[in-house]
């Protein structure tokens, strides 16, 4: 399918799909099928010849560790379900076990593909002088090197481990790479099993000195096998292989815990130790070998992928080399606001002057770390609440927080201690605000609180302004220089009315009434989006213009979809973008032929969520409904999180949303993919020598409307996309 087709007003013929029931469960493609295709499609960027070769390299390594985390969550509670004899089948009909089959194939298919595309690009590395050798080819020269940087730098954090009566089975943690070893002792032909872990606090890859211009890497277990006599004197090897292992990493906590802190303090323990739910081993490994390791891990064979090739493809991230510019994306400095510039960096002058939406990673995040460090330092400023879900290790939002806290101004910090995999981090980050004087809340056991929202109230004359900040991605300024997201600064009073009271129900679990311009899930937020698509119904039954356009990394709830079914029969022209998991089948007769689904994966993560509705006017419109919202269209997110859907009254903000970031996105080529009825996506097709836009550079190019300065807006690009 070209663009061309995907956009037209008279969409491509409707699809059927006879051997699906579409008035029951067969409406909705699987979850996890349509999480695979989507790294299927970052696996593909790998291949994509038009992306310099070490990004293709960062790619493979992305997709690899995606699948981890999707084996470590998703596939472990799936294998729960089927142990405990849980046969309910999901919204799409499938039971545990059923989507368990579909996705061992075709996640070993995943993995086999990943060593295929490795295989081609480790080729192509060589060609441009970065060498991946392993311990066979190693010479002389090379080993006096690798001997010093074996005993110097590796040896004191080795442990060496024996496996016998005396010496039981380690444990090995989640994620932990060992290499095993069958010995003989040289004097008695005694032989001997025994571990080696290969430790992660150290690089996966040893750099030897540059020759000809060349850049050598060994693997760090290649180093150690040119070393065992070093570490089993005395033995000789007769066989050995690697092995990976992948642990339950979901997370369960008690709901009436009295010090939800320490609960989660113990539960990352349990972490740790979770059940060994896929093992990785080399091929060809020494069958008494693979015999013992399977048994003590308790792995079942269909557990167990045995690699030809190599094992911990994410680690391939180290080889992404800074030196090699000429093999990476071109450079990209991320603009700061000529309105921000025209108040010399004041930040309350550029907000109280007009609303001003930031688009990340384009427009710099360093902007949201300014509000907040300048509200840290500025003595009119009295209060200051803040959402963190995500936040960096060493974070310059909690660092504004804690210096604001100890100059004695009000700081209520609202931390997300769910937020998986960044637990541990979050919690020192409380301990810290806590030191310092922050008031700390946890906000719900049972949801997640995954609003962004700050806020920052500031003394002005005999008046209390609060300046807010709505956003679409977390308060993370090393993701937010890859992720595309939103970030909304206001000082409207009804907006900040709307974030007090949201803040004061984390807080206070009082639920808040009369919102103005916002809705919260699990309350409001999903039967606000269902009212809207609704309104589109009727403006199509009245003869209306009747659109929808939306943006969002993840699409399955089920009642969302069913109303996005009924306004596509109603006649309402839908538009979606969806990055990730898509429940939706697009352009089935009968259903959803007038919806339309593209996925684009490129240089940054997509990860906005907007949603955009004609209001009877038809899209592009002045008079549009316009909103940003921190919620994906999922289940989790509409029912057991805490979200924020935060409507635009700014002309200009919702012209740049409209006309500039969604018309970009629907007309870019280059970097998308389309959906099928049948849940599997084509790239969207280049004809011979035409330009395939890029909305990405778009967006490099072009400055934001509402960031704009004393030159004003009329010389920005708009890109309006129009059905014709």
């Amino acid at each position: 399918m070209t663009h061309a087709d995907f956009l037209k007003s008279d969409f491509p013929t409707p699809v059927d799909l006879p051997d699906i029931d579409l008035t029951g469960p067969g409406r909705f493609y699987n979850r996890e099928l349509s999480w695979l295709g989507f790294n299927w499609r970052v696996l593909e960027e790998a291949e994509n010849l038009r992306v310099p070769l070490l990004e293709r390299l960062r790619f493979l390594s992305i997709s690899a560790t995606n699948l981890d985390e999707f084996y470590t969550v998703r596939v472990a509670g799936l294998r729960e379900l089927q142990r405990e004899g849980h046969t309910n089948p999901a919204q799409d009909g499938l039971s545990p076990t059923d989507q368990l089959l579909l996705i061992n194939e075709d996640a070993r298919n995943l993995m086999m593909a990943q060593q295929r595309v490795f295989g081609v690009l480790k080729q192509e590395m060589e060609a441009e002088g970065i060498l991946l050798l392993d311990h066979e080819n190693i010479d002389e020269q090379d080993r006096d090197f690798l001997s010093d940087v074996f005993m110097n730098q590796v040896f004191p954090i080795l442990s060496p481990l024996a496996i016998d009566p005396a010496h039981p089975f380690p444990f090995i943690p989640n994620t932990g790479y060992s290499l095993a070893l069958q010995l003989e002792r040289k004097k008695n032909k005694k032989g001997l099993k025994a571990l080696l872990p290969i430790p992660h606090q150290i690089d996966r890859f040893v750099r030897l000195p540059s020759r000809d211009g060349t850049q050598r890497f060994l693997p760090l277990e290649d180093l150690l096998l040119l070393h065992l006599d070093s570490l089993f004197p005395g033995y000789s090897t007769k066989g050995h292989c690697t092995f990976r292992v992948l642990r339950d990493s979901d997370l369960e906590v008690e709901e009436e815990a009295e010090d939800l802190v320490r609960e989660f303090e113990v539960a990352l323990k349990r972490r740790r130790r979770g059940e060994v739910v896929r093992l990785k081993m080399s091929a060809n490994a020494p069958q008494s070998l693979k015999n013992t390791i399977m048994h003590e891990l308790h792995v079942d064979p269909e557990e167990m992928v045995e690699i030809e090739g190599m094992i911990g493809v994410s680690d391939l991230s180290e080889l992404v080399l800074d030196e090699r510019p000429d093999l990476l994306w071109p450079s990209f400095a991320p603009r700061v606001p000529e309105r921000v510039q025209d108040h010399d960096g004041d930040m309350f002058a550029a907000i109280k002057q007009k609303d001003m939406l930031l688009h990340h990673p384009y427009e710099t995040f360093d902007m949201v770390v300014r509000f907040l460090k300048q509200a840290a330092t500025d003595p009119n400023v009295l209060a200051i609440k803040q959402t963190l879900y995500r936040t960096s290790k060493y974070s310059p939002i909690v660092e504004a927080l804690c210096e604001a806290a100890e100059d004695g101004k009000s700081v209520t910090a609202l931390v997300e201690l769910k937020a998986r995999f960044d637990e541990a981090a979050n919690i020192r980050q409380s301990r810290r605000l806590e030191r310092a004087g922050a008031h700390v809340v946890y906000g719900f056991t049972e949801w997640k609180t995954h609003a962004k929202i700050s806020t920052v109230v500031r003394r002005e004359g005999d008046k209390l302004v609060t300046y807010t900040h709505y956003g679409t991605g977390n308060y993370h300024p090393i993701t937010a220089k890859i992720y595309t997201d939103l970030s909304f600064f206001t000082c409207d009073a009804a907006l900040g009315r709307d974030a007090t009271k949201v803040f004061n129900y984390l807080s206070g679990y009082v639920q808040p009434e009369k919102l103005e311009n916002i809705a919260i899930s699990p309350h409001s937020l999903k039967s606000t989006l269902i009212e809207r698509i609704h309104d589109e119904i009727a403006h199509a039954k009245a003869g209306k213009p009747a659109q929808i356009w939306a943006k969002m990394n993840s699409l399955i709830e089920p009642e969302v979809i069913d109303a996005l079914y009924a306004a596509s029969q109603a006649g309402v022209k839908i538009h979606l973008v969806v990055r990730g998991i898509c429940g939706l089948r697009p352009g089935v007769k009968g259903l959803s032929e007038n919806i339309r689904v593209k996925s684009i994966v490129g240089r940054f993560l997509e990860h906005s969520r907007i949603a955009c509705f004609g209001n009877g006017y038809g899209l592009p419109s002045k008079k549009a409904r316009v909103y940003i919202s921190s919620a994906d269209w999922m289940g989790r997110n509409l029912n057991r999180r805490v979200e924020t859907l935060v409507e635009v009254g700014n002309a200009t903000v919702k012209a740049q949303i409209v006309s500039q970031i969604m018309a970009a996105n629907l007309a870019d080529v280059a970097q998308s993919w389309v959906m099928n009825p049948d849940g599997s996506f084509d790239r969207c097709v280049v004809p011979e020598g035409e330009f395939a836009f890029n909305c990405h550079r778009f967006f490099m190019e072009n400055p934001s409307l509402s960031g704009r300065g004393s030159a004003g807006a009329s010389d920005v690009p708009k890109l309006t996309h129009t059905e014709d």
